[in-house]
Formats: C-alpha cells, structure tokens, sequence
C-alpha cells in the first residue's frame, strides 16, 4: 500500500488578516485542528483505544498545543475522545454495552422519524430518497462507499422529518459509532441483507405506511445490532 501523505501544517483561512480578532481566528484554527483529527480517527490512523501524542501531532501540524487541546475537548463532548488523568487523551474505545445502547437509541429516533415521513414528506422528498437508495444500490460492492450512501439516506430522512434536536442526537451517535471496532457493515452478507431492509423501508414510505416504516426501520437496527454483537 502507498505511505500516508505526511500531514501538513494548518494555517489560518485566506481571508484571515492581521487585524482579525484574536477569538475568532483562535476558534478558526482549533475546529479545523478538531477536524483534521476527526478524520484521523474514522480513517483508523488513530485506532481505537490509541493514545493522542499531542506534541508529536502539534508539531506534524506546526500549530502550539493550544489549539490542540481545544480541539481535543470538542472530540472529547463528541464521545470520539476520552481524556484521562494524568495520562492525556485516548481515542474512545466502544464496549459491546456503548454499542447496545447507541442502536438502541437510533432506533427508538429513527423508527419515528420514518414514520413522520411517510406520513408528512412531500413527494419530491420521497423522491430524494428513492435517488439516494438507488445510489446505495450501486455501492453495494464497494463496502466504503456503501458506508458513505448509507449515511446520506440516514441523515437525508432525518433533515426531512426536521426535528433539529433529533437530527443533532442522532449525529452524534452516529459520529461515536464509527469508533466501532465491530461495525455491523462488516459482517458476511449482511450488505446485501442492509439494502434489502433499506429496500423494503423505501417501499413503505412511498406507499405512505407509516407504521410499517416504523416497524421496518426499527427492524434494520436491531438486525444491525445482532450482526455486530454476535447475538
């Protein structure tokens, strides 16, 4: 495999100038240091578990640590780090209890959320989703960007039903269980068995049965939750 492109350092946006108040160019640089990170960590180039060198990071970034360690507190709000006395920040490690818990709750969220939109989406937001779900039929062999499709539909149906504390709940969940080691994408057959629950749940919301949708989406993640755990 080729060698990850060695980091480079952050810097301030064009548009930013000497006389650009010192907060928000402080703020600037450590949400972009926390992205920078957050990616890191869904790319596994920090594993799960692993420990954050913040020094060895800082200078890899050519940033003070500062920013750093701002930027390490939002991850640490986010569930992605957990910081520990004494001994800094670790990238989160989910036990099977963290995963239980997160399905449970996105089902709970989500199952509603299916059936408000099948009862109040419009038809071209149906539509939106019929085009998203085709595009995860497409991906179903390419397990990465099934991910990324599966996400969008997810999300999609979320800022439709426009319950923007849901919406932000259910984002967070889903950032934390990317940290998940055993992420029920990733068991044998269950792709296909994914598209086939998303097949069905489509059928339901474009038939106006809200709830089926319901059932059916609850379904998906307790199925998800029985491939990840082994249950």
């Amino acid at each position: 495999m080729p060698a990850e492109p060695r980091s480079q350092p952050l810097t301030a946006s064009p548009g930013m100038t000497a006389t650009t108040t010192p907060g928000l160019a402080h703020r600037a640089l450590y949400q972009e240091v926390a992205e920078h990170l957050r990616q890191q960590i869904f790319s596994r180039q920090l594993e799960p578990g692993a420990w954050i060198d913040e020094l060895k990071l800082c200078g890899e970034l050519g940033i003070s640590r500062t920013p750093m360690r701002e930027a390490l507190k939002v991850l640490a709000v986010e569930g992605l780090v957990t910081m520990k006395l004494r001994r800094g920040a670790y990238v989160t490690e989910m036990s099977e209890r963290d995963v239980r818990e997160a399905y449970q709750l996105l089902a709970l969220l989500e199952s509603d959320a299916a059936a408000r939109v099948a009862t109040q989406g419009s038809e071209a937001e149906l539509a939106e989703l019929q085009a998203l779900h085709q595009a995860l039929e497409r991906q179903v062999d390419e397990r990465d960007a099934f991910f990324a499709a599966n996400e969008r539909f997810h999300l999609r149906l979320l800022e439709i039903e426009a319950n923007r504390w849901r919406q932000q709940i259910v984002t967070d969940l889903r950032r934390v269980m990317k940290l998940n080691r055993h992420h029920s994408l990733f068991k044998q057959g269950r792709l296909q068995d994914s598209l086939r629950e998303h097949r069905e749940l489509m059928q339901a919301l474009q038939a106006r049965r809200a709830d089926e949708a319901a059932r059916l989406m609850r379904a998906h993640f307790d199925n998800g939750l029985a491939a990840a755990t082994g249950a």
